[in-house]
């Protein structure tokens, strides 16, 4: 039987290369596959984009109100359908992928973060880690200087300052946003001293 599977890590530990590699070894045995990423994801806009510089043109830019179930079913040939900034789904669409997996069929890999830049559950993410199949972690270590824990948050910085506050949502690279993977214990000190 096929899974729905959610990989999920902190930014930089490699989602997004995992997704491009995993889509390129089914192709690779000639089976056909789906990918797919949230039109919310404006970072190389329609490419899946690694920070290693691989990419790959998405097959469908999802908007909120899309259903997975209906581009599954029109895709009939389809071996497995990829999902990356799977954070970025609506619920709805996270129960669709579970219909795809389990009752189509069809594998359903979803990649994305665990959590925003508060330590708070994207509606995506909080409704894959309670009814995906099978869950991974994909670990990096910290970005701050001398420490080499295992990173699970996430930081946003604007213009180089680190700020806790904001909307959810900010792309990397994308208006002076940039992100960094920390350990918690980086990401306490960082939240005690703003």
């Amino acid at each position: 039987m096929a899974k729905l599977y959610f990989k999920y890590g902190a930014m930089n530990s490699g989602k997004s290369t995992l997704l491009l590699q995993a889509a390129y070894n089914y192709e690779e045995t000639y089976k056909k596959v789906i990918v797919i990423k949230p039109k919310k994801d404006l970072k190389g806009d329609k490419n899946i984009v690694s920070r290693l510089g691989a990419k790959r043109e998405a097959d469908y830019l999802l908007d909120k109100d899309d259903s997975l179930i209906d581009i599954a079913k029109k895709n009939k040939d389809v071996s497995a359908i990829f999902i990356d900034e799977a954070q970025f789904l609506e619920e709805s669409q996270v129960d669709d992928a579970s219909y795809i997996a389990n009752v189509m069929n069809i594998p359903v890999l979803c990649y994305g973060l665990r959590t925003d830049f508060k330590g708070n559950g994207f509606p995506g993410s909080t409704r894959l880690l309670l009814i995906a199949d099978k869950l991974e972690e994909i670990k990096t270590i910290c970005s701050s200087r001398g420490c080499a824990r295992k990173a699970t948050y996430n930081v946003r910085f604007v213009n180089g300052k680190f700020t806790n506050s904001g909307s959810q949502v900010a792309i990397d690279g994308i208006d002076n946003v940039t992100y960094k993977s920390v350990c918690p214990k980086c990401y306490s000190e960082l939240i005690k001293k703003s």
